[in-house]
């Protein structure tokens, strides 16, 4: 039932090799323990938005966020990647961050426009499972080593954070006029920003070294983002959910940057092997 992942090997070798006599390790269960978790975070958002428990429903997603960014690494910790787990944390993150918040928006605002606010949520919907999809079929593709600081696209747990930014600002006191439109044109556009190209920055690989001398300020700044987090939750999703959107085309300048370097690099390691042609020889 949980086959190692590992394109490589021949599916009755993997399992003789690692689940032998039938038994499943119990440190392959703990990500997808995780991933459950989340998915159950995800369902309580939806029931949260249907009842009109905005606060809660907030705080379930952005939950679900935490656990979607840690199970993952709990696997790799653990070495305990499996293809089933990979399988669930796919379908768990379409329910969480495509289905969830769209119902949440839909219920919030988009609802007073019927038909028109549930086709720009199902748009969210729909292109968060495209976006999905994609990551997955490049998972086993193999890119240059800057290539890995970056997402295509925005990815879908930063799209479900930064689609509720409309009711972050709201409870912070702050009416929009028209407010309704603006929400509607905003989720289309957070939805396309997920299926696009623009290049995003990623946080996968932030925090896999760090210097000892640097280990104590990180803890602090973790409890101060909790302690921010928890005390002030609409200001600070709202502050970094701004921050996040003001850094995409930040980070689209770093990746043409980046790709330039490394087109002019292959240029110039071409230059050097290309071997000097023979020069013309001459009658004797």
């Amino acid at each position: 039932m949980f086959p190692p992942f590992d394109p490589e090997r021949d599916d009755r070798k993997r399992r003789q090799l690692v689940f032998s006599r039938g038994q499943v390790p119990t440190r392959v269960l703990i990500p997808n323990i995780f991933t459950l978790l989340g998915l159950c975070a995800g369902l309580t958002a939806i029931r949260m938005g249907i009842e009109h428990r905005w606060d809660l429903a907030v705080a379930a997603l952005v939950f679900a966020a935490f656990l979607d960014g840690i199970d993952g690494r709990i696997a790799r910790l653990l070495k305990a990647s499996t293809r089933f787990g990979a399988e669930l944390d796919s379908l768990a993150d379409f329910v969480n961050f495509g289905v969830a918040p769209a119902i949440i928006m839909f219920s919030w605002a988009l609802e007073d426009l019927r038909s028109m606010g549930w086709i720009a949520v199902l748009v969210f919907a729909v292109c968060s499972a495209l976006r999905l999809a994609r990551f997955n079929a490049a998972l086993d593709a193999e890119l240059p080593a800057w290539k890995n600081n970056y997402f295509v696209g925005v990815p879908a747990p930063a799209g479900a954070i930064i689609l509720l930014l409309p009711i972050y600002v709201q409870d912070l006191g702050l009416h929009l006029p028209s407010l309704t439109p603006l929400v509607l044109l905003y989720t289309i556009a957070i939805a396309l920003l997920m299926v696009s190209n623009v290049p995003t920055f990623s946080i996968k690989l932030v925090g896999q070294r760090i210097a000892r001398e640097y280990v104590p300020p990180v803890f602090v700044l973790a409890a101060l983002f909790i302690a921010v987090l928890l005390s002030f939750p609409s200001l600070t999703l709202a502050v970094g959910s701004l921050v996040y959107i003001a850094l995409i085309p930040v980070s689209a300048y770093r990746y043409m940057q980046e790709k330039r370097k490394a087109d002019l690099a292959a240029k110039a390691q071409n230059g050097k092997g290309a071997k000097p042609e023979n020069p013309i020889e001459g009658p004797a």
